[in-house]
């Protein structure tokens, strides 16, 4: 028998974590997207593409730029990559670092205010009530740096 003053247990839904709250919804009625391409590519150009998930190491603004952030990426090769993107009206660069992002590895090296960048991280841009609007294309942090993108 319990004593009468013992604390009572605590209810099942009490006791259960809380479920995150839901995402707020999204208005998509004002969004304009760019057409489609009409022209095919074909598989076997699309598939010369090298798409990787890479995790951002570092992450900087580009002295003299306004709008360029350096990152240093870990490709999953041991060896740091370095691409330069034109999105600081964006990001910050302190928000980026940790994240993992995808990336084109097989470009070859641009030189960007003497900087080479290899490669090209992948965002989602449109245009919203004549805004463009931009989105760096984030997965899971679970994906090992190096992973393939079929």
């Amino acid at each position: 028998m319990k004593p009468l003053d013992a604390p009572k247990p605590q209810a099942a839904a009490e006791q259960a974590p809380k479920a995150a709250a839901p995402a707020p919804s999204i208005d998509f009625s004002k969004v304009e997207i760019e057409p489609l391409f009409a022209d095919f590519v074909d598989f076997e150009t699309f598939s010369k593409s090298d798409f990787r998930a890479v995790k951002v190491k570092e992450c900087a603004a580009v002295p003299k730029s306004k709008k360029l952030l350096q990152f240093v990426l870990d490709d999953g090769t041991g060896t740091d990559r370095v691409i330069l993107s034109g999105i600081h009206a964006y990001y910050e660069p302190e928000e980026l670092v940790g994240k993992t992002l995808i990336a084109i590895t097989n470009l070859p090296p641009r030189k960007m205010m003497g900087i080479d960048s290899c490669g090209m991280i992948i965002s989602a841009v449109h245009h919203e009530e004549g805004e463009e609007r931009l989105n760096l294309l984030m997965v899971d942090d679970r994906i090992p740096a190096g992973a393939k993108l079929y």
